[in-house]
């Protein structure tokens, strides 16, 4: 039964997504929710696992194509749809000569045109692996890689392909076990949710994708004398498929005249070791761009990484374990290496890029349309206000060692800001609004606040639900586990959703403030410049006027003109500026 796999919703507002790269070639097997391909939306970089385990019959999105989602990647064959090929694999004695003529086949599988007959035949009876919803608002997704290749089977829930929206990346599952029969969507493709990505069928049903092509076999009589030296092999028919996708470039007949060097040894190691026929492009294990790229930044060797994936493949978490460890080798000399450097100027080393003109990254270009479309949707303008925060530190110093040790999680400043915030838009409905293109204003009654990140795929807005109606200890635990999640590339389409209003922490990376552009389509985004302690002019209830070092920050409000004018940004600063400034968050600290 083919299984079509489509590409999924994967975030808020994400209509469509890019095929950036097929883990699985037409032909290979799949388990269900096996990583089957890579997708790319203006968000994030995901994979798509497979629905249904199978063999990958077909391919239609190919790499660096976009889809919309809903539209099909590609077709699992999950087998259920051609019995007859086990009983030809099964066969009794007396069925064996009768099946024997077939087996040259089966040899030939490898050849190019197998693999689009079996699409065909597994489309009619299989399972289709459409792209599911994947987050609010988002319609489509893109196919980044395929994990399993057309002919390959496919387990259940084993990932089956990754798809890639504007919020987030993920895996796909196959829905079904059997044989990927069919990919509709090629890598790099966009497809609408609902549309199909593959189609699986029964187990095994490879085999008759090449009784299809059976009247092409009378037509060589000569391969017939070989039928019995690929008896033998028959048993190991199963993994013949993954071949085809690596012996591709030429059809197996040609191979044994090996008219060419190439095509002689690949069909040479094909026999030899067909289920290897995908590892040489990482020692055995297939290891994405992202996390080659997170090993590159980490410093950590791949090759002396155990991968926790299917059939040990290394993720992202498999590096960040290696990062971790390889740090906590020689923790006594990073105190000296600080020492040593802290009274030198940072060296700062020329960038490998100078020079180079180099294609944009589809995330940083997705990031770069929702900017101009959120600054030529709005009428876009800034506010700041300056906000003396000597309180709130003075309560943080306090409180966060006990804070941590009751609530696990360290007490950083940003909770303090997102509580401020949080409560000023209760009372300024029209800073947490949403102007809608029939000419209506929805004003919210919850504050889903996102806190822009930068993060090493780009800027991410991870959201915190109901922030209005949490506490410091909330919204601290759900800030800390959305910073885990970003690290460690665990962020789903529900986190990145569904927000209302955005904070941008400019300061972290010692910005005074800055005008930060709106997080289209909310109205208002809050910035919040780096923190510095300074001489200021303050009222001493005793000595009057005095200089005092006060520790002083930027708060910047960058809003929509159409709905938020000037005194109702400054009215909403102020207020955010005075529960700052009065720091009554004692209760909460338990001080």
């Amino acid at each position: 039964m083919a299984v079509s796999v489509t590409l999924p919703a994967l975030g808020e507002s994400v209509t469509e997504g890019t095929v950036t790269r097929w883990l699985k070639a037409e032909g290979e097997h799949i388990e269900a929710d096996e990583p089957l391909l890579e997708v790319s939306t203006d968000k994030v970089d995901t994979e798509i696992p497979a629905p249904a385990s199978g063999t990958i019959s077909s391919i239609k999105v190919a790499e660096d194509e976009t889809v919309e989602v809903g539209a099909e990647l590609a077709v699992i064959d999950d087998g259920s749809g051609a019995p007859a090929a086990a009983p030809a694999a099964t066969a009794e004695p007396a069925a064996a000569p009768a099946a024997e003529p077939e087996q040259p086949a089966a040899p030939a599988a490898p050849a190019q045109p197998e693999p689009a007959a079996a699409p065909s035949g597994g489309a009619a009876e299989g399972t289709d692996v459409v792209l599911p919803a994947l987050g609010e608002s988002v319609t489509e997704g893109t196919v980044t890689r395929w994990l399993k290749q057309v002919g390959d089977e496919v387990e259940a829930d084993e990932p089956l392909l990754e798809v890639s929206t504007d919020k987030v990346d993920t895996e796909i599952p196959a829905p079904t076990a059997g044989t990927l029969l069919e990919i509709s969507v090629g890598e790099d493709e966009t497809a609408e949710v609902g549309a199909k990505l593959a189609v699986i069928g029964a187990a095994g049903a490879a085999a008759p994708a090449p009784a299809a092509q059976a009247p092409a076999a009378p037509a060589e009589p000569a391969p017939a004398p070989q039928a019995p030296a690929a008896a033998p092999a028959q048993p190991a028919a199963p993994q013949t498929p993954p071949e085809p996708s690596q012996a591709q470039p030429a059809p197996a007949a040609p191979a044994q005249p090996a008219p060419q060097a190439q095509p002689a040894p690949a069909a040479a190691q094909a026999p030899a070791a067909p289920a290897a026929a995908p590892a040489p492009e990482s020692d055995g294990a297939y290891v994405t761009p992202l996390v080659r790229k997170l090993a590159a930044e980490q410093g950590v060797d791949l090759s002396a990484v155990r991968g926790s994936g299917v059939g040990g493949r290394i993720r992202k978490q498999d590096v960040i374990e290696a990062a971790e460890a390889k740090k906590a080798q020689a923790p006594a000399a990073a105190p000296a290496a600080a020492a040593s450097a802290a009274p030198k100027s940072p060296k700062l080393e020329p960038s490998p890029l100078r020079g180079q003109t180099v294609k944009m990254p589809r995330i940083r270009k997705l990031i770069a349309d929702n900017m101009m479309k959120a600054l030529h949707s709005q009428a876009q303008l800034s506010t700041v206000v300056e906000v003396d925060v000597t309180r709130v530190m003075q309560l943080r110093a306090r409180a966060k060692d006990s804070f941590a040790a009751r609530e696990g999680v360290k007490l950083s400043p940003m909770p303090f800001f997102v509580q401020a915030a949080a409560e000023a838009l209760k009372a300024h409905p029209s800073v947490n609004a949403r102007l809608n293109d029939d000419g209506t204003i929805t004003y919210h009654d919850v504050e889903n606040i996102g806190v822009a990140v930068d993060s090493e795929k780009g800027l991410m807005v991870p959201v915190i639900k109901e922030a209005g109606n949490l506490n410091l200890a909330g919204i601290a635990r759900k800030t800390a586990d959305l910073a885990k999640k970003v690290r460690e590339g665990g962020l789903g389409p529900d986190d990145m959703s569904g927000g209302t209003f955005t904070i941008s922490n400019t300061g972290s990376r010692g910005a005074l403030f800055d005008t930060i552009i709106v997080n289209y389509p909310q109205v208002a985004e809050l910035g919040i410049g780096a923190t510095v302690r300074r001489p200021m002019v303050v009222n001493h209830p005793d000595l009057g006027e005095t200089i005092a070092i006060r520790d002083m920050v930027y708060l910047t409000l960058s809003y929509d003109h159409q709905l938020v004018d000037g005194a109702d940004a400054a009215r909403y600063l102020n207020d955010v500026k005075a529960r700052l400034e009065a720091g009554e968050f004692e209760g909460e600290l338990g001080l």
